[in-house]
This record gives structure tokens, sequence and C-alpha cells, in this order.
């Protein structure tokens, strides 16, 4: 049975995303576009409920915080190999979370714990991927390559620590707990859980065997960014064309989607 959308919970859905958006924005925490996106999301999420809009909102507001923690520190160790940092953009914003805004329209044609379960580890495996970037980043450890376990330059894609590994469970685990608090099934939090570090590993796995590399020949260094920040242009080193971390997070989300779905058969 379809669930019925309520004009008046969307406008609230709304209102209260925008607010959220604009004090996001003037902290630093999205640009201008990621703040529209981030409104879109939610407002989108809230139209099947508001357990789909706060589960969104426990997303952002931990992500928000973590990033936020040590930032300098983050910033000073990956700046020059990240492409993006700082406040976040449409890209990174659409990448983590329209997954979980699509299933969140489709549960108001099919009423099923599975549309859940795909949501919830879609939003899991986005939640550890981004707890174990912004906590691993601060591990006094090296990260080493996923695949080599060759020790690899802080903030390269696909590059894990022990502390962000642990860090990535904790937000698979988190997801699964609000999702637990706001009275979905307990085999939805299991699918969080699953999910939730799947889509992370997938996530490690892709940017080290497929997402594009670069290379700047000024500083000799790998790097993800198309200028370096000594102002030379990179060039290309490996990996697939194009396959940038904005994709690979968003390839990462239908994994953990995959995989909790999986959970229900």
């Amino acid at each position: 049975m379809p669930l019925t959308v309520e004009p008046l919970r969307i406008a609230a859905g709304l209102a209260l995303s925008a607010a959220i958006a604009l004090f996001a924005l003037r902290k630093g925490a999205l640009s201008t576009s990621g703040a529209g996106a981030a409104v879109l999301l939610a407002t989108t999420s809230t139209a099947a409920g508001w357990s789909w809009a706060w589960l969104l909102i426990s997303f952002f507001v931990s992500a928000t915080a973590l990033s936020k923690a040590g930032e300098s520190a983050k910033r000073a160790r990956t700046n020059d190999v990240v492409d993006k940092g700082g406040d976040r953009d449409m890209w990174q914003v659409l990448a983590n979370g329209s997954v979980f805004a699509a299933m969140a329209l489709t549960s108001l044609f099919i009423h099923s714990d599975i549309v859940k379960a795909a949501a919830a580890a879609a939003l899991a495996a986005s939640t550890a991927d981004t707890w174990a970037t912004e906590i691993g980043t601060l591990s006094r450890s090296m990260p080493r390559s996923i695949l080599s376990m060759n020790v690899v330059p802080r903030g390269t894609s696909g590059g894990v620590t022990v502390t962000g590994i642990i860090a990535s469970v904790a937000g698979a685990g988190f997801i699964a707990l609000v999702t637990m608090l706001l009275g979905w099934p307990p085999i939805v939090a299991l699918a969080a859980l699953a999910g939730g570090f799947a889509g992370s590993a997938l996530d490690s796995l892709l940017g080290a065997a497929v997402q594009e590399k670069r290379w700047c020949e000024q500083c000799g260094r790998g790097t993800e960014r198309a200028v370096h920040t000594c102002g030379e242009k990179t060039i290309y080193a490996g990996g697939i064309a194009g396959l940038n971390n904005d994709l690979v997070n968003f390839l990462s989300s239908i994994g953990g989607a995959a995989v909790g779905c999986l959970c229900l058969l």
C-alpha cells in the first residue's frame, strides 16, 4: 500500500532542512551548491516520513561534526593529495545521499522492508566511509594501500589504517542504531551494519584499483587534483579517467545498498 504524501510535512521538512543547511553554510561545512543539494535530498526524504528525514540528518550532523574535528591538522596532512576539502559541494552531497533519497521516493510506492534496508545500508556506507576518512586521517599510523599494503601518503584513496577501519564499523553501527531508535525493523539495522561496512570496504578497493590518479611533475607527488597546490597542472597517472572520488563514493553507496538488500533475501 503506497504511503500518503503530506504537503504540510514536506513544507516542514523544507523549512527544517533549509535552516540546517544555512547553518552549515555559515560554518563552512557546505558550499552554496552543497547546501542546495542537501535541502533537496532532505526534503525528498521527508516526503517518505519523518523517520527518513531524521536518519539523513543524523548522517549529516555526524559527518559535519567529524569534519570540523582536527580540521587544520587534517588539511595539513592531506591538502595536496585530495581533490576537495573543507566545505562539501553539490557533487559530494549527492554522492553520499542520492541513493538514500531515491529509496525514500521508492518507499512512496513500494512499502517494503527491503526498500528500507537498501536505504539504510546505502546511508550507512556513506557514513562508514566518512567516519573512516575523518577519523583515520588523524591516526598516528601511516595508511597502507588496501591492495598492496604498501605505505601511501595520507589522503590517498584506497589507503586504510586500523583506526580508520574501526571508525568505519562505528559509522555503520551508528546508522544501524539510529534505525532502531526510529522504530525500523531489527533486520534493517543488521542490513545497515553489513551494507555499511561492505560499502566502505568497496570504496577503498575502488579508490585503490580504478579511481583516476594524477601526478604533479613539479613536486614529484601523486594527487587527485587537476591543478596541484603548487599551481602546476597535473597529468593523468592511472586508473579510469574521470572516475573521481565522488563517483567512487556513489558506487560504494550503491554497493552498500545491494548488500543491505541481500540481508533480507
